[in-house]
C-alpha cells in the first residue's frame, strides 16, 4: 500500500490575545450589572446570583492563561460579550476562508509545494462560518487550486479524522496532494456570560499537506503509520444552534444555542476513552508505547492530559512528551492537537514515533501515529 505522509504544517494565530485577568475583569463587570438588576428576585430566592470568577480559578481548572480571538472588544464589552465583527459582501473573501488561506501558505511553503501540486481541500473544524456553500471549496478558489474539496464536521477530532480521510484519498489514487485545514473561530459559539465556560476556547487555525511518501519533498516528512477513529454518542458536549432553530421562536437566542457540556461527566467518560484508544491504536501499529517518544495531545484542559498521559504510562510523563499549547492558545478544538504536532516536532530524530490524538464532542476520538523520516 502506498505510504503517505505529513510535509508541512502551517499556524494561523488571530491578532489579538486576551488574558484571564482581561476576561475576568468584563465577567465580573456583567456579573455585578445582572445581580444589580435581578436584586430583587435572588432576594427571594427565585434567581441564584452570579458567582465571582478570578485569572487563578481559571488556570487551575483549566491550566489555560490566555487566548487569540478574531476580535477582542466586543468579547470584552459586558453590554455585549461576543466578538464584533462585521458580515462581509458575498463576493468578498469570508473571514474562515482568509484564515485558512494564511495556515495554507504556511504550511506549502514548508512542504516545499504550490497550490498547482493540490488537488483536494479538506476543511475541517467544528466551528463552520456557514452551511454552504463549502468553505473548501472558497478556500479551493482562493488559493487557485485545480480539484475539489469538502467540509467535515467531527467537532474536536474533526483534525484527525481529516487526516485519515486524506490519507485514503491519496492511497486510493483520488487525490495526489490533500491540503487539510482546521479553522476556528471557536469565539462565536462560546458564552461569555456562564462562569463554568467562558474562559475555555480560543480561536486559530492549522493546516497541513498530506501526500504520497515517493513525491514528497518537504524537510520534515512524518509517515502516517496508522490512524484508528472511534465515536460514541453522547450529550455531555452540545450546541443546538442551526438553521431549524427559526421552526420554534421560544429557543431563538437562548443558551443552549452556544456552547456548553457537563464538565465533570466528559472528564470522567473521556479520559480512559482517550487513554485506551491511544494504546489501541499504538498496538495496532506494532509498537510498543515505550516506543513513542511524544504524544501530540488534543488541548482541552491539562488536568485531562496528565491524567492520559499517567493512565497510559503508569507515571507522570517527562517534559517534552506531551507538549502543551493551552496555556497560551486556550482549546482551540480540532486545531489545538495540530498546533502542537506544528510548534513541537522539528526536534524528533529520524525514526522517532508520535502520536496524534483528539477527543471531543460526539464523544469522537481519533488518533494518528506518525514515524519522523
Amino acid at each position: 500500500m502506498k505510504q503517505v505522509v505529513i510535509s508541512g504544517t502551517g499556524l494561523y494565530t488571530p491578532p489579538h490575545a486576551i488574558s484571564n485577568e482581561e476576561l475576568v475583569a468584563a465577567f465580573h463587570a456583567y456579573a455585578a450589572q445582572f445581580n444589580t438588576a435581578h436584586a430583587d428576585a435572588i432576594a427571594a430566592g427565585a434567581v441564584a446570583p452570579l458567582e465571582a470568577s478570578s485569572a487563578a480559578f481559571i488556570e487551575k481548572a483549566s491550566g489555560i492563561q490566555s487566548r487569540y480571538v478574531m476580535e477582542k472588544s466586543g468579547i470584552l464589552d459586558p453590554q455585549r460579550m461576543a466578538p464584533r465583527i462585521a458580515e462581509r459582501a458575498d463576493d468578498a473573501l469570508s473571514l474562515q476562508a482568509e484564515m485558512c488561506v494564511a495556515a495554507a501558505r504556511d504550511a506549502l511553503r514548508r512542504a516545499d509545494r504550490v497550490p498547482a501540486d493540490i488537488d483536494m481541500v479538506l476543511v475541517a473544524c467544528s466551528n463552520l462560518q456557514r452551511a454552504y456553500p463549502a468553505m473548501a471549496v472558497e478556500v479551493q478558489d482562493a488559493l487557485g487550486i485545480d480539484g475539489y474539496g469538502f467540509d467535515m464536521n467531527v467537532a474536536c477530532s474533526s483534525a484527525t479524522f481529516a487526516i485519515q480521510t486524506a490519507a485514503a484519498a491519496v492511497q486510493s489514487g483520488q487525490a495526489r496532494t490533500v491540503l487539510v485545514l482546521n479553522p476556528e473561530i471557536t469565539s462565536g459559539h462560546l458564552n461569555y456570560r456562564d462562569r463554568d465556560s467562558h474562559f475555555i476556547f480560543g480561536d486559530a487555525c492549522t493546516a497541513m499537506v498530506v501526500e504520497a511518501r515517493d513525491t514528497a519533498v518537504g524537510a520534515h516528512q512524518f509517515a502516517i503509520v496508522e490512524t484508528r477513529l472511534k465515536t460514541r454518542f453522547s450529550n455531555n458536549i452540545r450546541n443546538n444552534f442551526g438553521f431549524m432553530n427559526r421552526f420554534d421562536e421560544a429557543g431563538v437566542g437562548q443558551p443552549d444555542k452556544l456552547f456548553r457540556q457537563q464538565g465533570r461527566k466528559v472528564f470522567k467518560e473521556v479520559c480512559p476513552m482517550a487513554a485506551a484508544m491511544i494504546g489501541d491504536t499504538v498496538a495496532h501499529a506494532g509498537l510498543a508505547l515505550g516506543q513513542v517518544a511524544r504524544f501530540w495531545l488534543h488541548q482541552a484542559n491539562l488536568g485531562m492530559n496528565l491524567l492520559i498521559m499517567r493512565t497510559l504510562l503508569g507515571r507522570e510523563a517527562e517534559p517534552g512528551e506531551a507538549p502543551v499549547i493551552l496555556d497560551r492558545y486556550a482549546n482551540t478544538s480540532s486545531a489545538g492537537s495540530i498546533i502542537a504536532f506544528h510548534l513541537h516536532h522539528a526536534d524528533l530524530a529520524p525514526g522517532a514515533y508520535g502520536v496524534i490524538c483528539s477527543f471531543g464532542a460526539g464523544y469522537s476520538i481519533g488518533c494518528v501515529v506518525l514515524r519522523k523520516l
